[in-house]
């Protein structure tokens, strides 16, 4: 769980870092969508070379970014036992006691790594490169027009930057209770069904008290802070677009009609 790098911020002085928080979601969600356009390799090989290259600018390193990978290859494995079993469409791979594996089962789960490997990469470089308080004034004015529709926009920025924002402490405090619970005898990875079940338990039980005691911690400090829902609130900080911002907006609304043509036109 240590691996998992999503939603740590990395106080790093690059471009990525200096540019507003609504263009990086903007930009991220027009990327993400351009993902699951069925463009074929050119078009994830196009996205992998602008995805890294953005890494590059951010001055995060991909072993970084390979650490929000890692956790995800028992999922992947999994995945392409599924399409081994059920995908009969394509030729012949090769044949393992009269079972006949074909490409097309290998290719789909290939498509699906390649996919999650693009989104954890843009991911993983958003909420690297933005502050937990800039990335919640970044959503929460993006939502500012839905308020016209009665859409609590502060309240919904405020529950992701929260969200995002513990996801290292709740990974740090589940090593803790391991730890703990290693020390006193509890064995996690060996034993019977019935012995893991209840040793996974002594982990989920302590993990959801503390994360309750974080919460009430929490709303507790936002009280004494004044902290009101729903109230009109004043900014210190007031974000402004530059011509880097547009820039990179551009550049993402390019590839997503690129995956799109390569999808729909080519």
């Amino acid at each position: 769980m240590g691996n998992i790098t999503l939603g740590r911020y990395m106080p790093l002085d690059s471009p990525v870092h200096k540019m507003d928080p609504r263009a990086k979601i903007m930009a991220m969600l027009l990327v993400l969508i351009s993902i699951f356009f069925p463009a074929g390799w050119i078009g994830y090989g196009i996205l992998f070379v602008a995805v890294s290259f953005v890494i590059i600018l951010s001055k995060l390193s991909f072993g970084y970014i390979w650490k929000s990978m890692k956790p995800m290859l028992m999922m992947l494995f999994f995945l392409l036992i599924i399409n081994v079993f059920f995908t009969k469409t394509g030729d012949p791979l090769f044949t393992v006691g009269g079972f006949t594996v074909y490409t097309d089962a290998v290719l789909n789960t290939l498509y699906i790594a390649v996919r999650l490997l693009l989104m954890i990469m843009i991911t993983t470089c958003l909420t690297a490169t933005t502050k937990p308080l800039d990335m919640t004034l970044g959503i929460e004015n993006l939502l500012k027009p839905f308020e016209k529709i009665h859409v609590p926009a502060h309240e919904i920025a405020m529950l992701i930057s929260i969200a995002l924002r513990f996801i290292p402490d709740l990974i740090d405090e589940t090593q803790r209770i391991i730890k703990a619970q290693e020390s006193r005898g509890v064995d996690l990875q060996e034993g019977k069904i019935s012995e893991r079940i209840g040793a996974i338990l002594s982990l989920i039980v302590p993990l959801f008290v503390s994360s309750f005691q974080r919460a009430e911690d929490l709303a507790n400090a936002m009280e004494a802070r004044g902290y009101a829902p729903g109230e009109k609130r004043t900014r210190y900080k007031v974000l402004k677009m530059e011509t880097r911002d547009y820039i990179l907006l551009f550049c993402a609304a390019a590839l997503l009609a690129c995956m799109a043509w390569l999808a729909f036109f080519r």
